[in-house]
């Protein structure tokens, strides 16, 4: 434990240094927040604030795992803890790298479409089924999921385990990415999910996503500094698909995807907000929202971005204890 709390902190201080370095690159580059016509008008002060930040938590991500896979790589008692780290890597610089591609073409070649959503959907398709791949075949982790409030695990079959793998992983980077609206909501609520699954990792002793995790909430907690309103940064799609991977990906490597309904409450109900806005207009021709992801809604009603960050996140909270109460 006592090395998992030194990893937290190395995290978190690579992230701060890394950061302090990025975001005046960014700036000079000039690699801005492009706000949408259509969105918040409060929002439109925010034009030009340099995004694409995802990139300061996958290098850091990356060089911290490095250090870790290297020191456990070199102990034979614990070289499987090495290997372990890969895939969980894996998943999470998978996704991080299709929202820095569809980043790079909005931002740096100034196309402001980005990637097709075809292209989007394929490169994220292609992640989930290589990790999926990597955990039934690689690592024989078994079909069994939990089941919450049941407090019992069921096995699936391999050709419900695999489609189910494939679509929590899309499901919860779409979410994650539209949580990402305000400054510091996605962040906040992602680095709680996080905290919640590494605490459920300690109780089971799975000794790799312990340390994936405490890397993943050093990391948040150091981008956050330069995150909160009013942001320095913004983590783009980069930084947004990229969390959206690794909460997906430690969720199925515990066999508790169906968790996420619970402790990841908030990205659940901002996804199903914009649903049910874009199903009652088609149907009506009227919002139920003023604007859909719900946290416009709130900003609209005129609640500050801090307090809807506050309140969200303690929400998190609360649904993530709740979580941690079941299993």
């Amino acid at each position: 434990m006592q090395f998992q709390t030194k990893i937290l902190l190395l995290s978190f201080i690579a992230s701060v240094v890394v950061s302090m370095i990025i975001v005046p690159i960014l700036r000079r580059l000039k690699v801005g927040q492009i706000e949408r016509r259509e969105g918040p008008e409060s929002h439109l002060k925010k034009q030009g604030t340099p995004t694409m930040g995802g990139i300061i938590m996958i290098i850091v991500i990356i060089a911290i795992t490095g250090i870790c896979y290297y020191d456990y790589h070199n102990d034979p008692e614990q070289a499987q803890i090495a290997t372990n780290l890969l895939p969980l890597l894996f998943v999470t610089i998978g996704f991080g790298i299709i929202g820095f591609i569809d980043d790079f073409k909005k931002l740096v070649l100034k196309n402001t479409n980005g990637l097709s959503p075809k292209a989007k959907m394929l490169g994220l398709l292609i992640v989930a089924v290589g990790y999926t791949i990597i955990l039934t075949n690689v690592l024989h982790i078994e079909t069994d999921i939990f089941i919450p409030f049941m407090e019992q695990y069921i096995v699936l079959p391999i050709w419900i385990y695999i489609p189910l793998a494939i679509v929590v992983m899309l499901a919860t980077t779409n979410a994650v990415n539209l949580t990402d609206g305000i400054d510091g909501l996605s962040t906040s609520v992602t680095t709680i999910i996080i905290t919640c699954l590494t605490v459920i990792s300690i109780i089971f002793e799975i000794k790799e996503i312990t340390i994936f995790g405490s890397i993943l909430i050093g990391t948040c907690l150091g981008f956050l500094l330069f995150n909160l309103h009013p942001a320095k940064v913004m983590m783009g799609d980069t930084g947004s698909l990229m969390l959206g991977g690794a909460i997906a990906g430690i969720a199925l490597y515990l066999k508790m995807p169906l968790l996420l309904l619970i402790i990841a409450i908030i990205p659940v109900i901002e996804t199903l907000s914009v649903m049910i806005q874009v199903a009652h207009f088609k149907r009506t021709g009227k919002r139920i929202f003023k604007m859909a992801p719900l946290h416009h809604h709130f900003e609209l009603s005129g609640w500050k971005e801090n307090k809807i960050v506050s309140v969200f996140s303690l929400i998190t909270l609360l649904f993530c204890f709740a979580g941690l109460v079941i299993i």
